[in-house]
Order: structure tokens, then sequence, then C-alpha cells
């Protein structure tokens, strides 16, 4: 058990207000300190808070909450920008820390304050969470005992609570920081080498090159902005989980986790696998108004993003062209050398 205890009530940090397209979330899972530094440590995640969440007192104090049995869970506010990581992801490292079986107790802290908890306020979050739930029950012979529920009596934490170990880098902390030192999803990873087992570059090939390797249709998408037909492309009803890359380059542009039935007869995704997979830019041809997308360093033309995706995943739907894309599927990865994205997959 932490011994750095002090008084003082719980008090208002001042959340910046949710800006729009942004989402979020409350997570218990033991102390608040480690959990909070190690979310702070993912991309895409816009801000975070500590406090106390679903107890029965207003406003406690952080010795009632350790002491006088209000109800109340060391939580972690959580706003994030879901174009970066979408609630599952951010559910899937939420469990690489947290152990879900474990009754009121994380690490070396015991108590109903320290047991594991979502809590939500959108209704659509709770299908997502429930099927993370579902997906991690896999792995356990035990029953998860992860609570999920409507947030209710969220309060932060006293002041001295907040960031606690960027204050204190030698404090208490019941979570490995470093697991996510060469993690593709954290912060200031290079996102074409999120585990940098090799060196691989994705040059452009030179025009010749590209007209040789490529069938008409793909040269006519990818090198003069062409579209193909709907519901007649290679890749528009592909369930199978995998990698899709630039097909002239090889480089990793989406993932299969986040592909998704638009209806349009074209392969859409909620988003690109990093934010800086592609480029975007303004298509004013044919007399309207798009955002072209093209793949970073082979500037391919791979179709357009519009704002009308799944509002519960970020909604974007980046309607993309299969003649732009590669397919690799999830159990060729390693043998083509895409073994480090497979995390990303799964």
């Amino acid at each position: 058990m932490r011994m750095e205890n002090k008084s003082g009530a719980a008090n208002s940090q001042g959340q910046p207000p949710l800006d729009a397209g942004h989402r979020e979330i409350w997570l218990a899972g033991g102390c608040f300190w480690g959990l909070e530094a190690y979310l702070d440590k993912l991309s895409g995640i816009v801000y975070t808070e500590v406090g106390y969440a679903n107890g029965n007192t207003e406003k406690p104090s952080y010795e009632q909450v350790c002491y006088n049995s209000t109800g109340h869970a060391e939580t972690v506010y959580v706003q994030y920008d879901p174009g970066q990581i979408d609630l599952a992801t951010l559910l899937t490292y939420f469990f690489k820390v947290v152990d879900p079986t474990s009754v009121n107790r994380q690490g070396n802290d015991r108590g109903s304050q320290y047991r594991s908890g979502i809590y939500y306020q959108e209704p659509a979050d709770k299908a997502i969470i429930d099927q993370a739930i579902a997906q991690e029950q896999k792995k356990y012979s035990s029953a998860i005992v992860t609570e999920v529920l409507p947030l209710r009596n969220y309060y932060a934490a006293e002041e001295y609570h907040q960031k606690y170990l960027a204050k204190n880098p030698n404090g208490y902390c019941h979570i490995d920081l470093s697991s996510l030192d060469q993690d593709p999803g954290a912060k200031g990873q290079d996102p074409s080498h999120p585990v940098p087992t090799h060196q691989r570059t994705y040059a452009k090939p030179s025009r010749e090159e590209i007209r040789e390797k490529l069938t008409d249709t793909q040269y006519q998408v990818t090198q003069s902005c062409g579209t193909e037909p709907p519901f007649a492309n290679e890749y528009w009803d592909n369930h199978a989980k995998g990698l899709y890359v630039d097909v002239v380059t090889g480089e990793p542009l989406f993932s299969s986790r986040d592909k998704y039935d638009s209806g349009t007869g074209w392969p859409s995704f909620t988003r690109p696998i990093h934010s800086e997979a592609v480029t975007t830019k303004q298509d004013k041809s044919y007399s309207m108004e798009r955002t072209e997308v093209r793949s970073r360093h082979s500037e391919s033309h791979l179709g357009h993003v519009f704002p009308d995706g799944p509002k519960d995943r970020g909604g974007q739907r980046y309607c993309m062209n299969s003649a732009s894309l590669r397919f690799i599927p999830l159990d060729k990865m390693e043998e083509e050398g895409y073994g480090e994205w497979i995390d990303l997959i799964k």
C-alpha cells in the first residue's frame, strides 16, 4: 500500500471542454497514479484527470475514500481523439495493465477503491465495452469481475494526486510504464516503424517501374486519380483479418480491425492504421468539394474521406479504392515481413 496520504477536499481541476469529435471514458484499475501515467503515454489521449467514481458520498476526500467506505473507485477520466485511438483499442491497452479477474485488488493495493471498472456516459459505448470484455474473457479461466456501469458521482481528486508520477518520478506505481517504450500506439513512436525489428523503406519507384508493376486499373486509379466501380472491386466485401498496404510501395495503410461495411460498394475504414500513414488535400474536381486521401510515400491516390462514418468510432469514412491496396492476410503477415503490425490487427 502506498503511504503518501495527505488531507484535502476533492475539487475540480478544470477539465477542458469536450472538443467536437473527441470522446470520454472513465477507467478504474488500482492506484490511479500509475494508470493515469500509463494512459498519458498513448497517442490520441487528449487529457486525463484522476478522481473518485461510482460511490455514494458527495465530494469525498482521499481519506474518506480509503477509510470510510464511500464506495468510490480510484478512477482516471480520459478524453481521447477517436481518430487516433478508438474505444476498443483504448480498452485493449487498459487490459494490458489491469488484472480483470482480481476482486478489489491491483498490484499491492487492496480495498474496494482499487477495484477495476469501466464507467461510461454514452449508451453506444456499452456495446463496445461488452465486446472488449468478451474478447478479454477468452484469455482467462476465471470470470472477469471488472464492473461496467454508467458513470455516477464522479469527483476530481485533490490537486496533489493529479499527474503525481510526473511530479514525483520515483513515486509508487504498480504498472510497468516502460512497457510502452517501443509500442506503436505510444506517443513519439515513428509510425512507419512501430517496433524497429528491422529497417524498411517505402521509396516511390520510378514511373516506368510503377507502370510495369501495376495492372491497368491499378495504374489508372493510383496515378491518374481514377475510381473503380462500386461492388465490382476486390476488397469491398472482404471480411478477413489482415493488413491493407499501399499497392505501389507496400507501406501499411489500414487494418481490417477498422474496416466496416458502409454500403457504398467500396472498402471503407474508420481511420488509417496511423494518423500519419496517409495525407489529405482538398479535391474540387467534377464540381464537387471533397477531401482526397493519398498514401504518404508513393503519393498514390487512394480515395476520399467523408464525415459520415460511424459516430461511435470517430465519424469518419475513409472510402478507398481496392485497386490502390494490397491485402495481406493475418496468417501471412509474419512471412511477408509485417509481423510488427500483428497486434494492430488482432
